[in-house]
């Protein structure tokens, strides 16, 4: 019987596999790092004009039994799950049982007032400025490998006194908006959104192997597990137990995937006035168009449009690119915490769009970048001049600059680093991230250094110069203490431990708070905690930005 078995594993992972096109070396370089024993990797497909011209398997799907990653392989795409949960509240339009304009108040009466002025179409275009429901949990205590239901996720929501803004005068990305468009669909449709979607969506389309997963004990045939580094060698298995679905939840392959992407040029199943609803961009109070739409980013990569959505959560990574006007899709679908997919799509976008960037203006444009690009040299002393800390007022956090092995490196935290590459005196490319990041150092005229941060040519966010605030431990002590948030309905304590304020969550020691100005600290897992004080200067409460 054994001897049966082995050939055909063997067939089934090298069936979607087309070894023949000339540019499949290319594209395995790409995945070389993960293409051998005892490693995680990924899944890839690549449509041109309705034909999966190439899809492939690297790495492991299961580790524990040495089952190799195919195109068959069924993955958690996070949210990339996003444009499906829009389809559902666009398909529902269309069929006239509802409006985008409607309120969240009318669905869920229990919210706050606030609620009157949020649409389902803030909710589509993430401007509703509804704090996002994972940071809640997160600043509640809850890890991932904690569990929770909807209904309490419920609970917390409206338990919100406020929102971040005002509905579409900002976007922020949340993905308690996506898991709320679920419940929407669950009210309207009067059926869960995992059996409309299966019914409405992948059922026509026949996406025998996606669905929304709302079920964590449900068996899912050629799954692949999440894994996440520990080191160069081991791994542990990320997985979760978490039901909701809205903002994720979405398992798929690349077989399947090929047919959503078929959908947007065919309208047999969705029509043209389907995807024309799902691709408009959304705009904010004041006009201001911004990239997202439905479930999806709309965009450019070396001035040709494109329609994407990346995911990530647990032990999984995922991209969905498409160039619309070529008819080129890449899909990168990964069971490994550290991949970076949107990087490794546009590598692999790369090697077919050559022949597209032909008109005079596209060329220019790609000059005047690869010129802007050039690499200088800076000597260590001169790299020394823009390091420090720089603090954005607008997103309350804040950045360190300092200088390793002669590169200059951008810190969020001492896990989370990239380097900077200078392109000229005061100019740097980040590196190894996922788009075209660029890092600036200027004088703001007060004495201060300023740095703009701008990523893929996008709005500069700009950070000013500052000196950490130094607190001698007399003088800690009066911060310390419980503070209790009704929001929540958890209790932060502090305490001071060797000559840090330790932050505490319902009684769990988490990590330290860094002083970094007057009344203001940072704390790298949650955030940044701004006191209040009294009449009297004595410390009140704080507010936390996370």
């Amino acid at each position: 019987m054994k001897n049966i078995v082995i050939p055909i594993t063997f067939c089934l992972c090298s069936i979607f596999s087309f070894a023949q096109i000339k540019e499949s070396q290319a594209i395995d370089s790409i995945f070389s790092e993960w293409n051998k024993p005892n490693t995680p990797g990924c899944a890839l497909g690549i449509i041109k004009d309705g034909e999966l011209i190439y899809a492939k398997g690297y790495g492991l799907a299961n580790m524990e039994y040495d089952l190799p990653n195919s195109a068959s392989s069924v993955f958690r795409i996070g949210s990339t799950s996003k444009q499906f949960t829009a389809a559902c509240i666009v398909l529902l339009a269309e069929q006239d049982k509802l409006n985008l304009e409607n309120t969240l108040h009318q669905y869920f009466p229990d919210f706050p007032e606030y609620a009157e002025s949020i649409t389902v179409r803030h909710l589509l275009n993430h401007t509703s400025g509804i704090r996002d429901y994972l940071t809640v949990a997160y600043l509640k205590g809850f890890g991932d490998n904690d569990y929770y239901e909807d209904s309490d996720l419920m609970k917390w929501l409206v338990n919100q006194n406020d929102l971040n803004f005002k509905p579409g005068e900002e976007f922020l990305y949340s993905n308690s908006g996506y898991w709320l468009l679920g419940q929407i669909v669950n009210k309207v449709a009067g059926v869960s959104m995992a059996d409309f979607a299966q019914k409405e969506i992948f059922e026509p389309l026949g996406m025998t192997n996606t669905h929304f997963h709302n079920d964590h004990t449900r068996i899912v045939k050629d799954r692949a597990s999440g894994y996440i580094p520990i080191d160069d060698e081991s791994y542990r298995i990320s997985m979760t137990t978490l039901d909701m679905i809205g903002d994720g939840g979405i398992f798929t392959n690349i077989a399947d995937i090929k047919k959503w992407d078929d959908a947007y040029y065919n309208s047999n199943v969705l029509s043209k006035e389907f995807w024309n609803m799902m691709t408009v961009q959304g705009a904010l109070n004041n006009g201001d168009k911004i990239d997202y739409a439905s479930g999806l980013f709309i965009s450019n990569y070396k001035g040709l449009k494109t329609i994407s959505h990346g995911g990530a959560f647990v032990g999984f990574r995922a991209e969905l690119i498409r160039f619309p006007e070529q008819r080129l899709s890449v899909a990168i679908f990964s069971n490994r915490g550290d991949a970076n997919p949107t990087r490794m799509a546009y590598q692999v976008a790369d090697i077919f769009i050559k022949e597209n960037l032909i008109n005079d203006e596209v060329e220019g444009q790609n000059k005047k970048r690869n010129k802007k690009r050039d690499f200088v040299h800076l000597k260590s002393d001169e790299l020394e001049n823009f390091t420090g800390h720089y603090w954005n007022d607008s997103g309350s956090y804040s950045r360190k600059i300092y200088v390793k092995n002669d590169t200059l490196r951008y810190s969020r935290s001492e896990m989370n680093e990239s380097d900077l590459i200078p392109i000229s005196k005061t100019e740097f490319k980040m590196i190894n991230v996922g788009g075209d990041v660029l890092v600036k150092f200027d004088e703001n005229g007060q004495g201060n250094r300023t740095m703009s941060f701008i990523a893929n040519g996008g709005n500069p966010e700009i950070l000013t110069e500052y000196k950490p605030n130094v607190y001698t431990d007399e003088e800690l002590v009066d911060f310390a203490g419980v503070y209790h948030s009704k929001e929540l309905g958890v209790n932060y304590t502090l305490k001071l431990e060797d000559d840090f304020l330790m932050l505490y969550i319902n009684e769990t020691k988490t990590s330290p708070l860094k002083s970094i100005m007057v009344n203001r600290f940072l704390n790298d897992e949650y955030g940044t905690f701004q006191f209040n004080t009294d009449g009297e200067g004595k410390v009140s409460g704080f507010r936390l930005a996370a």
